[in-house]
């Protein structure tokens, strides 16, 4: 399977000639779901779920399909009748030759008084974990981890423990289009193996448009 990174918290993931995407949002690029066999959305902030792109996506690819929560689905399933799938936690499909399993419920506490929405992670392949917009702890080995490093909701210091609790081979940076060129060094150094410790995961941050073989 290859992992392309799309800017932001956009990942793409291509195996035996199908393409699943995860999270195009308004950070990440006009065509980022397009190509898409199989759409996963984590939850309803646009730099998350951008409605533009996610159409250029389905009405590209005719029987592309959309997996995502109940505040996503209500806004496109009338435009995508029986292509778009409302999930939970707990639940696990087949979608495209991905097999994906939901974990989580809430979006992380950005500040007590602004309220929680719902957010999902998806574990594809029992391999690649996106959590989305909070710290969920998939309950199982995860190969690669994609890590949330910088938002309004979370510090460096959160990330190392998240990163100490799941204990993946590799972690891979999301959510970073917040982070200046100057910031990145300094968050590869406290992620990386001269930091304040992460256990043997190795921490890896791809450029826009960068692939890896998982």
């Amino acid at each position: 399977m290859k992992l392309i990174k799309e800017s932001h918290a956009c990942v793409r993931l291509e195996k035996d000639g199908r393409t699943l995407v995860i999270d195009p949002g308004v950070f990440s690029e006009e065509d980022a779901a397009v190509g898409a066999d199989v759409v996963l959305v984590t939850h309803e902030h646009p730099d998350h779920f951008d409605e533009g792109r996610l159409r250029a996506g389905l009405e590209a690819n005719p029987a592309a399909e959309l997996w995502t929560l109940r505040s996503v689905a209500e806004r496109v399933s009338a435009a995508f009748p029986g292509r778009v799938h409302t999930v939970g936690e707990g639940d696990a499909f087949t979608a495209a030759g991905f097999d994906v399993q939901v974990h989580g419920q809430l979006h992380a506490v950005i500040h007590p008084d602004i309220p929680r929405i719902t957010n999902v992670g998806y574990f594809v392949d029992g391999s690649v974990f996106h959590p989305g917009d909070a710290l969920t702890l998939p309950g199982q080995p995860v190969d690669t981890l994609m890590v949330p490093v910088m938002a309004p909701w979370n510090k460096v210091a959160e990330v190392i423990d998240y990163l100490r609790e799941v204990g993946p081979r590799r972690a891979i940076d999301i959510h970073d289009v917040l982070l200046t060129d100057l910031a990145r060094p300094v968050y590869d150094r406290m992620l990386g193996p001269d930091g304040p410790g992460v256990g043997g995961t190795e921490h890896m941050r791809l450029v826009t448009g960068q692939s890896i073989e998982l």
